[in-house]
């Protein structure tokens, strides 16, 4: 097992699967140095090979309160907001599928790197939203990703009230896709897990980017979508080997490339 410890932030590869830890408790509250060392460990964990899933989770009582009060100031905002923005970007671009572990609340910032995961996993009793606009601010990431989540009214009702949703209701309309008693959400991991594990890890990182250009509309997506499938995906080992596993009627054996 791979494993890179930081001051406010550890990651782990084993088995095809990364792991990416916020463990600066009880609250996790991201502060600008907090997010040089997210940033740099999802650099990292992208370049170290045919991973098949990235697990975001963190240590304490919550997943996070969100960005630090103190790095929005003027003299400070110029330097976290663009931090911030990539970290997410990096997040929602990473080249697997990833899942959001959410132990505890969710707020804010917190928010925002829930909805740049493929997958998120809540347990019942946390709580998620966006609350910036009670300080008269926003949250940029939030207002990119949550209408193509939950629709355009459901994203200005968590933008413009600041509501804060117990994981029921946030699953229910999307904000995360599940929401479970909290003595099971690391065995409902380990099996969604265990369902992306069992696939190629080559097909995994195609799909992964065919799902970004299904919000580039139809003129700039679908030559690209084309192209990803004719010349890059078809020419997979794995590729063949499905088309030629399901022909035979046998279990595929993913080669990864």
């Amino acid at each position: 097992m791979a494993e890179s410890n930081r001051e406010f932030v550890t990651s782990t590869v084993q088995a095809g699967v990364a792991r990416l830890v916020l463990n600066r408790p009880p609250a996790n509250v991201m502060h600008i140095a907090m997010l040089e060392e997210m940033e740099e460990a999802l650099k990292a964990l992208a370049e170290a090979g045919p991973l098949k899933a990235l697990v975001l989770r963190a240590e304490g009582r919550m997943f996070s309160a969100g960005v630090d009060v103190a790095d929005h100031t003027p003299e400070r905002v110029g330097t976290m907001i663009p931090l911030f923005n990539r970290v997410c970007q990096a997040l929602a671009e990473f080249p697997c599928p990833t899942v959001a572990l959410v132990h505890g609340h969710a707020l804010g910032g917190g928010c925002e790197l829930v909805i740049c995961c493929d997958f998120a996993l809540m347990a019942e009793g946390a709580r998620i939203g966006q609350p910036e606009i009670r300080l008269a601010a926003m949250a940029p990431i939030a207002a990119l990703r949550l209408p193509m989540l939950v629709g355009p009214r459901q994203a200005a009702r968590l933008l413009f009230t600041g509501v804060q949703l117990e994981a029921v209701e946030a699953a229910e309309i999307g904000l995360v896709d599940r929401a479970l008693p909290a003595q099971v959400l690391a065995q409902a991991l380990d099996d969604l897990l265990g369902q992306l594990c069992d696939m190629s890890a080559v097909a995994l990182r195609l799909n992964k980017r065919a799902l970004s250009l299904g919000t580039a509309g139809w003129d700039d997506g679908l030559a690209q979508m084309e192209r990803l499938y004719l010349e890059e995906l078809m020419a997979t080992e794995d590729a063949s080997e499905g088309l030629k596993a399901f022909m035979e009627k046998r279990k595929p054996a993913w080669r990864d490339r």
